[in-house]
């Protein structure tokens, strides 16, 4: 399913917004949304309203699935340090590409990072961060075998519960296998009763994977982007709900990926 002789071959982009991204061979797709723009969709799909849902709150727990460019991880700092928000913060990030990662210190950021160049180096070189508001940490590998390691157990890696997911992996057509049902029922186990999980998937079978894991659904219209996904094990009274069951009676031929069957097409 993946092929290492294309994972070092990469464009670069200019989004919308003006701030770049890379274009992968690999998966024949872009890290973000060209059209959304690399920052404008980071802050308005997965930040502002992770962050918003859990206002309040002193300790933040995130899972940034995964961490590609990084800029899901940064504008989450981005964004608490700009608003002067009384947080702490520790990010978990699974990452397969280690080239790409420690390339990222010569990558040209958007100006809104320009206070975080000591993060971006430490990660590039140790991918490892921290200081006294924010806790950095990147496993290097396939998140399918990294995220397990993470569920509770006596040599858990976790010491609580995620509160967070940017679930911004390559789509679920050239990426399948961090979309499936049994991925998400990983990623459930993590989470806290009142989780929030963003992602710019909207497939029925992104959906479907989520709620037969118990997630309840909200579609989210960010500004200046496409629509996205909110998912949590609680439903969000200022989201608007999405049916599954009225989902499931209309089309139920709607399934969920699964490991198995795209194991057996491999």
């Amino acid at each position: 399913m993946y092929n290492e002789t294309l994972r070092g071959e990469k464009e670069t982009i200019v989004s919308d917004d003006g701030s770049l991204t890379l274009y992968s061979k690999e998966f024949d797709e872009s890290y973000h949304s060209p059209k959304d723009g690399a920052l404008r969709e980071s802050l308005n799909k997965h930040v502002i309203p992770a962050l918003t849902l859990h206002e309040g709150k002193s300790f933040l727990r995130i899972l940034d699935i995964c961490y590609g460019l990084g800029y899901n991880t940064l504008a989450t700092l981005h964004y608490i340090k700009s608003q002067q928000l009384d947080i702490k913060v520790e990010i978990i990030s699974p990452e397969f590409d280690e080239a790409l990662v420690r390339s990222l210190k010569e990558f040209t950021y958007p100006p809104e990072f320009d206070t975080l160049r000591r993060v971006i180096e430490a990660l590039s070189n140790d991918f490892h961060y921290e200081d006294e508001q924010f806790k950095i940490s990147i496993l290097i590998g396939d998140a399918r075998k990294t995220i397990p390691k993470l569920l509770p157990a006596p040599c858990s890696l976790l010491t609580d519960k995620i509160d967070i997911v940017y679930q911004d992996a390559f789509s679920p057509k050239v990426n399948p296998m961090l979309w499936t049902r049994e991925w998400f029922a990983d990623i459930r186990a993590l989470c806290s009763d009142d989780a929030v999980l963003t992602t710019y998937s909207t497939a029925a079978a992104t959906r479907m994977g989520l709620h037969e894991n118990g997630f309840e659904l909200h579609y989210y219209d960010a500004p200046d982007t496409r629509i996205s996904l909110i998912a949590s094990p609680q439903r969000i009274e200022s989201l608007e709900w999405i049916d599954m069951a009225l989902k499931i009676a209309r089309n139920p031929d709607a399934r969920s990926l699964r490991d198995v069957e795209l194991k057996q097409s491999l």
